[in-house]
């Protein structure tokens, strides 16, 4: 069975790329490499949901399921130095080629783990949640990773999904809903969708 872009330790020979980006606004560059996620381009879904992403300056955001990092990085620049990014993925060559582009990038307000889900981060909590997650891996595997996320927001904080619309964006729409008791599509385009949900504060 070939490996998918989730694996642990990806086995498949390296083959490095380097490409720039232009994401809100700054050019990025960046190192990939085969094994992991759209290693050619930052994909389609990942771009329109970093044009969503409207973290402010001190905010601690965690990029849930980072690849090599291009959500995460553009939110370290919008939180600024005051704030904190925490990017995590389970995939080892992921997080080592995302710990490289912040260096490149000169980023150092950003936190690169290796970690399934939160487990590298417990009892952490963060004002915004991002992810692009697995969808390939199942509604087994991706309701929990982003019940986790939503878990370990601050009342008041957000979590910011993209899904394709076509790989059950409307049955992941009711779950959140189900989970934070309101969820809304902040953005429909190019059949994706991105889904907000937020953890309300105490009465």
């Amino acid at each position: 069975m070939s490996e998918h872009y989730f694996t642990q330790k990806p086995t498949v020979e390296t083959r490095p790329e380097v490409f720039t980006a232009v994401l809100k606004g700054r050019e990025y560059l960046f190192r990939t490499d085969a094994g992991v996620f759209s290693k050619k381009e930052v994909d389609r879904g990942t771009q329109i949901l970093i044009n969503k992403l409207n973290c402010r300056l001190g905010e601690t955001v965690l990029d849930l399921g980072c690849g090599y990092g291009p959500i995460g990085m553009v939110a370290a620049d919008l939180v600024g130095q005051e704030g904190h990014v925490y990017m995590v993925d389970v995939n080892e060559r992921a997080v080592e080629l995302a710990r490289a582009n912040l260096k490149l990038n000169e980023i150092y307000n950003a936190t690169v783990l290796v970690s399934d889900g939160l487990e590298a981060l417990p009892g952490k909590t963060f004002d915004w949640v991002v992810s692009n997650p697995p969808i390939r891996t199942g509604k087994k595997v991706v309701y929990p990773l982003l019940k986790s996320g939503y878990d370990a927001l601050r009342p008041g904080g957000c979590l910011l999904v993209v899904i394709r619309t076509k790989q059950g964006a409307k049955s992941l729409e009711a779950y959140l809903k189900e989970l934070a008791g309101n969820c809304e599509t902040v953005e429909r385009k190019s059949g994706y969708r991105v889904l907000k949900c937020c953890k309300l504060p105490p009465a």
